[in-house]
């Protein structure tokens, strides 16, 4: 995955707090909010179990991400996993998502602008989802560190429309990287 075909698989969205997205033609992004009509869009924390903590909170997560190459990988494991399933709003192929540094930014299409700002922690309900795919998300690298591959969490700075085929164009962050953390 050198990212230099990086393309944009799906887009999905979906009122309302719901694990799975449903899948559209196109969605808008609008800066400093999301995806329009989505239920985890706002300038402030949407998660229900933030919400909790502080409602105030920024919300970090404004778009959630994840590569379809990931699917590829569960399909291996005998799982059966579409776009929008896990939650997401945008589904890519062809970049490397899970160790692009914090602050990059992609393009999608033409206009749209996110920053990436960390990495998504499964929840339980991944597992009331499909039996066993908490685990298969989650890994350990060579030291023992954990690797969440549920994808990542972006949000807004220019708005756009954005649809299935659209290239994603990558700037990274001036050194040194910060790895991704969870969000």
């Amino acid at each position: 995955m050198n990212g230099l075909d990086a393309r944009v698989v799906a887009v999905s969205r979906r009122k309302g707090h719901h694990f799975s997205k449903d899948n559209q033609l196109e969605i808008r992004l609008v800066a400093g909010h999301g995806v329009d009509g989505d239920g985890h869009a706002g300038a402030t924390v949407k998660h229900r179990s933030r919400v909790r903590v502080d409602p105030t909170q920024p919300n970090l997560r404004q778009v959630h991400l994840i590569h379809a190459e990931l699917f590829d990988e569960l399909a291996l494991k005998g799982f059966s996993i579409q776009p929008g399933a896990l939650g997401e709003n945008v589904t890519t192929r062809g970049i490397d998502l899970l160790n692009l540094p914090r602050g990059t930014l992609l393009k999608l299409g033409e206009e749209a602008l996110i920053e990436i700002t960390g990495l998504r922690n499964p929840c339980s309900q991944i597992e009331a989802f499909q039996p066993g795919l908490l685990a298969a998300v989650l890994d350990k690298d060579a030291q023992g560190n954990l690797i969440r591959k549920s994808g990542i969490m972006a949000i807004v700075l220019r708005g756009g429309d954005v649809r299935p085929g659209d290239p994603i164009t990558t700037t990274l962050p001036p050194a040194p990287h910060r790895r991704l953390e969870r969000v």
